[in-house]
């Protein structure tokens, strides 16, 4: 439906605004000067899910490829009898098999952990060969520097890479016998510097470009950072145009249940995310505002609408926590604009609403009412089948 347009005392027209159901193209004319019309919302998700879809695309099969090559060679290194470089290459296919860049069903603490221990036990083989004067191996150490620097945590990755350089130098020191050991210290030296400067150039710029960072990295819902701001235009819109406008947060009860379920949760937030946003409108805008909790802007949409559409959104991820072996309940929080409020006032509001919820034993949805003498909206939930 197209809006209606209404002639002023100027001679200049305005567009009324109406519920608009489908636009494919909107121009606007203003005092004869044309602006272009905006970059749709729903182009720029889908192009942002197809890099990413692509991106997780080529690092599987490069890790699959990589896994492939390293499991025949350590084939063939048993062939030859040769058991510490079958070992290595062993250890390294089951880094890749272990690291997230494979899809798989679920990658959990376990899968992490496992990722690290295979990551030391190479260090240690790598070292061990050094010391029994394998020769074969030494052109192994030139990874280890960027293997661990780049799979551990950065708090044990500089301390181990420290050691294990300096066990193997004192290896290679001791080969008093072997004329090519300065040709091999030299470039270790070389490169375990030069990888210890990328890294931590690549966790300085990582610092230095989270407050720009637009979108969550693991959910890519909006960054709390740009809440207030994008809720106070939103507001500044409906009350302009006169339309409804509401509020959801929906948290995750994660402290009503066990307490491993907050590390299980944690390994599948990309997958929320991505439930969420497949379940919301082009137009609608979402927020991670917690570690466990996401707020989701609905304009046209009232508050009796908003709990409807939080308890359907809430059942499905319900749904896709049970897939996944968890018994973890969710829990939303309504509130609609009403007069007056802002975005400080209307955050306050649903946050309240959640809280209530969760007050009551969590597994509902609750709405925000102003009447202290009139009791709030309760919707409560059954189990997601």
């Amino acid at each position: 439906m197209a809006p209606a347009l209404y002639q002023m005392e100027t001679g200049r027209y305005y567009a009324r605004p109406q519920r608009i159901w489908h636009i494919d193209v909107i121009i606007i004319h203003c005092d004869n000067q044309w602006l272009p019309p905006p970059v749709a919302p729903a182009t720029r998700r889908k192009d942002d899910t197809m890099a990413q879809k692509a991106e997780r695309f080529v690092l599987s099969r490069l890790a699959w490829l990589g896994s492939l090559a390293l499991l025949t060679l350590a084939i063939f290194c048993l062939t030859l009898g040769n058991l510490l470089p079958a070992l290595a290459a062993v250890l390294t296919a089951g880094i890749v098999w272990t690291s997230p860049a494979l899809p798989r069903h679920r990658y959990t603490r376990l899968w992490q952990l496992a990722n690290h221990l295979l990551v030391l036990l190479l260090a240690l083989t790598l070292c061990a060969a050094v010391w029994l004067g394998i020769e074969p191996m030494t052109y192994w150490l030139f990874g280890l520097p960027l293997i661990v620097l780049g799979l551990l945590p950065p708090r044990l990755a500089p301390a181990l890479t420290i050691v294990a350089m300096a066990i193997v130098l004192l290896a290679l020191i001791a080969m008093t016998g072997d004329p090519q050991r300065h040709q091999v210290i030299s470039p270790l030296v070389l490169t375990a510097v030069l990888a210890g400067l990328f890294f931590m150039l690549r966790e300085h710029k990582a610092r230095q470009l989270v407050p720009l960072r637009r979108a969550d990295e693991l959910t890519q819902a909006a960054s709390r950072e740009y809440l207030s701001a994008d809720l106070y235009k939103e507001i500044q819109r409906s009350e302009r145009e006169g339309l409804d406008m509401s509020v959801v947060l929906l948290g995750l009860d994660a402290h009503l249940s066990e307490p491993d379920a907050d590390t299980d949760i944690q390994a599948l937030l990309p997958r929320i995310g991505r439930y969420l946003h497949s379940r919301l409108r082009d137009f609608d805008t979402w927020y991670r505002v917690a570690d466990l909790q996401f707020l989701i802007i609905l304009p046209g949409v009232p508050t009796a609408g908003a709990s409807k559409r939080a308890e359907h959104i809430r059942l499905g991820l319900m749904a896709l926590l049970e897939s996944y072996n968890l018994d973890v309940t969710v829990s939303a929080g309504v509130a609609g604009l009403n007069i007056g409020d802002d975005a400080d006032t209307l955050q306050h509001s649903v946050a309240s609403a959640l809280q209530s919820a969760q007050k009551k034993g969590g597994n509902r949805v609750q709405s925000w009412s102003t009447w202290t003498h009139t009791p709030p909206g309760d919707v409560e939930g059954s189990p997601a089948t």
